[in-house]
C-alpha cells in the first residue's frame, strides 16, 4: 500500500540532510538526518496528524528507519485504534 502523502509532507522538517532528495517509501531516514531527538518530535507530530498513538513495540529504530516502516506502524496503530483516516 502506498505511503500517505501527509506523512511525506510531515517528514522534511525532521530530516536535516534532506536537501533536494525526494522521499520514497525506501528512503533511509537516518541517513537523511533523523536522530533520536528528532524521532521523538516526529512521533508527536505523527500522533497529532493521524490521531493515533504508536504502540511501545513500534518505538524502535527499525520503525523509524524508512518511510515505509514508519507508515506501516501508523497504519497498524490506526487499525488497532479504529481510526479510519489512516
Amino acid at each position: 500500500m502506498p505511503v500517505d502523502p501527509r506523512l511525506v509532507e510531515l517528514l522534511p522538517p525532521f530530516l536535516k540532510f534532506m536537501g533536494d532528495h525526494e522521499l520514497t517509501a525506501e528512503s533511509d531516514l537516518r541517513s537523511l538526518g533523523l536522530d533520536s531527538m528528532q524521532a521523538i518530535e516526529l512521533l508527536f507530530a505523527i500522533e497529532d496528524t493521524f490521531g493515533v498513538v504508536l504502540q511501545d513495540d513500534d518505538l524502535t529504530e527499525a520503525t523509524f528507519a524508512t518511510v515505509e516502516g514508519l507508515w506501516s506502524a501508523v497504519q497498524r496503530a490506526g487499525e488497532e485504534q479504529g481510526v479510519s483516516a489512516v
